[in-house]
């Protein structure tokens, strides 16, 4: 990550985003929420991609994160859900996939899909704080 997004990332302008987190893992979704939370961020945390649809396009979060291999529907399904709904719906909310495979093949699928980003996991917190960042800045 460049230093300029770790830079961004310092500044108080992050209080009040709005991030939606999607994991079907309670662990990572509390971790993550911690991590932002600190950071000034209000969260909204789910644990599947059906719930994190319905609750994108009811609040509106300024950045989504979202796994990519969860039980039942996964990041995938999710962000061509988003995508296919309109700008007033949530259809561009910046969004990342938390993803355990790292490879330039994954991150080109991730993108190809509709991600701006795809953050290997485990991520550190500046890593993770910078992207949102950055996201928040597109929105």
């Amino acid at each position: 990550m460049p230093a300029s997004a770790l830079r961004i990332a310092e500044g108080p302008h992050l209080h009040g985003v709005r991030v939606l987190v999607v994991d079907d893992m309670p662990y990572v979704r509390d971790v993550v929420t911690e991590i932002l939370e600190r950071e000034g961020l209000t969260v909204t945390a789910v644990g599947s991609a059906e719930e994190a649809l319905e609750v994108l396009q009811r609040e509106r979060p300024n950045v989504l994160l979202s796994d990519l291999s969860m039980s039942g529907k996964g990041g995938y399904w999710l962000i061509g859900q988003v995508r296919a709904l309109p700008a007033e719906r949530g259809g561009t909310t910046p969004a990342a996939a938390l993803a355990a495979y790292t490879g330039p093949e994954h991150r080109a699928s991730v993108l190809r899909a509709g991600f701006q980003y795809h953050v290997a996991k485990p991520v550190g917190i500046r890593e993770l704080i910078g992207v949102v960042a950055i996201l928040a800045l597109k929105e």
